[in-house]
């Protein structure tokens, strides 16, 4: 079993999500010994945001890092991934990776009947750092819908969020936020 741990925090070691998603894949590590974990920084080595020449392949070196970035993405059987809430949304570098393995032909493609995603079968797991306090509903929280969006559209229904807010409020909310996201790490399933 592969899986592929993903961080996008710029605050590197006082980062809620980095500490939450190190975490999570630490559980899976106890669970399967067997799992082999590939790992990519987003905010130390950020990829190139995608550009005109980007599409056209103009410069084959970007080609053949989008290419092992795809690949990684395509052999993962789950995907963990460090996700801070920047501004109401995802951070940028999340966002160029994004832009990467949602690829025409590869993770989706329309069809008579509309967009079909074809990345099914993975388990993604977001380690989600915010500063305020959003709950399940909050119209502000561009965040999470646009995450369960995305990742649905390229056919993947097992989501699951482990959120701690409330981070910048005060360090006891800091504190009482990631205790609870700490227990709130779900356990591996018997599919797993």
């Amino acid at each position: 079993m592969k899986l592929l741990h993903l961080d996008s925090s710029i605050l590197g070691d006082n980062s809620a999500s980095r500490e939450l998603s190190a975490a999570i894949v630490a559980r899976w590590q106890d669970a399967l010994p067997g799992l082999t974990v590939a790992y990519r920084d987003l905010a130390g080595t950020p990829l190139p945001h995608l550009s005109g020449g980007s599409l056209a392949g103009a410069d084959p070196a970007e080609v053949a890092d989008a290419q092992r970035v795809l690949q990684e993405f395509l052999d993962a059987d789950v995907i963990v991934i460090g996700a801070p809430m920047y501004n109401f949304g995802v951070p940028s570098t999340l966002k160029a990776w994004i832009d990467r393995v949602a690829v025409a032909g590869k993770t989706f493609r329309y069809t008579e009947n509309g967009p079909e995603g074809l990345a099914k079968g993975k388990r993604l797991v977001i380690a989600s750092g915010r500063g305020g306090i959003y709950g399940d509903s909050s119209p502000a929280d561009f965040q999470e819908a646009y995450l369960r969006q995305v990742f649905g559209f390229l056919g993947i229904s097992d989501i699951e969020f482990v959120r701690a807010e409330g981070v910048a409020y005060s360090p006891q909310h800091r504190t009482d936020a990631m205790t609870a996201a700490h227990a709130a790490i779900p356990a591996l399933r018997k599919a797993a």
